[in-house]
């Protein structure tokens, strides 16, 4: 009766220790979610948590494209011109961050947006173009956003990749901004907002924020690539960032029933040189929107889908 005795307890012993060595082992679930937690350096891969609307709009093949009438503030005055949100998901290849050439599980399913603007300056005219690829699963900052602008002065690029910090390269014909490699601690970037609203604009974060305004802004205005004080504000149909330090305030108007698109936007800031520069506000008013892919819209045939998106 002793021998069985003691040999329970032996087993007993030996289960228990185990038992504590593996749950010492043992994280923490919250350990797991937190954004100090190296694991939020992450790529998320492709989540199932859209709806089938969603999947049946944005995985339908086509790109969605809307034209707005611009009117821009530049140089203490404002400019006629047009503006074309360009919508699209794509595979992203999380490695190299660019866009996949083929399918494969390690891709992550992003909402992309080109966003251009095209107005002259007298003589001269100005393109812009801002690139942001925002992950579907609405789980961390945009992966990259890219941007680049050319008037006949020259040409300015800036792209931030998000690694374990954001990683900017800025290129200019500026000699006091020329060319520049640097990293930032993470931050909500602006630029990522317009495409974290047409997935879910009720994620959009309010408050008291450090915002890393838009790149266009960035290189417009001369003003440092990096966070800056922020109040964002979501009501009904709007929503609005003011930048205090900045003197600035970008409102954007848009559907509040999906897919949430975006009817134009406001952008008030000082405009022009030293003591003659003046509060402008910048105007976009949606004009149309298509469905379409627009990649194999290349001949000559198709220039008429430019008059359909009134932009010629």
């Amino acid at each position: 009766m002793k021998r069985i005795l003691r040999t329970k307890l032996q087993y007993w012993l030996i289960a228990s220790i185990i038992f504590l060595i593996f749950s010492c082992n043992q994280k923490p679930e919250s350990d797991t979610h937190s954004e100090n937690n190296e694991t939020s350096n992450l790529i998320v891969k492709n989540t199932n948590e859209t709806t089938q609307e969603f999947k049946d709009y944005w995985y339908s093949g086509n790109a969605e494209i809307t034209s707005y009438k611009l009117e821009q503030a530049r140089y203490g005055e404002i400019r006629d011109g047009h503006a074309v949100l360009i919508y699209v998901t794509e595979d992203f290849n999380s490695e190299k961050q660019v866009k996949a050439d083929n399918q494969n599980s390690d891709n992550v399913s992003v909402l992309k947006l080109n966003a251009t603007k095209k107005f002259n300056t007298g003589i001269y005219p100005y393109s812009i173009m801002q690139s942001t690829f925002y992950p579907i699963s609405n789980k961390q900052h945009a992966l990259k956003v890219t941007s680049s602008m050319q008037e006949w002065c020259g040409h300015v690029y800036a792209q931030l990749n998000n690694r374990n910090k954001f990683e900017v390269t800025s290129h200019s014909y500026f000699e006091s901004e020329s060319d520049q490699v640097f990293k930032l601690d993470k931050a909500i970037l602006e630029n990522e907002l317009w495409t974290q609203l047409r997935i879910d604009p009720s994620s959009l974060p309010e408050g008291e924020l450090m915002i890393i305004p838009s790149f266009e802004y960035g290189r417009m205005k001369h003003v440092d690539i990096k966070p800056y004080k922020a109040e964002a504000t979501y009501e009904g149909n709007l929503y609005t960032l003011n930048y205090p330090e900045l003197n600035r305030t970008l409102t954007i108007h848009f559907n509040h029933k999906f897919p949430y698109d975006i009817l134009g936007w406001e952008e008030s800031f000082k405009s022009g040189f030293g003591e003659n520069a003046k509060q402008l506000t910048t105007k976009a008013t949606k004009l149309t929107s298509i469905k379409s892919k627009y990649w194999s819209k290349n001949s000559n045939a198709d220039e008429n889908l430019r008059k359909t998106l009134e932009i010629e």
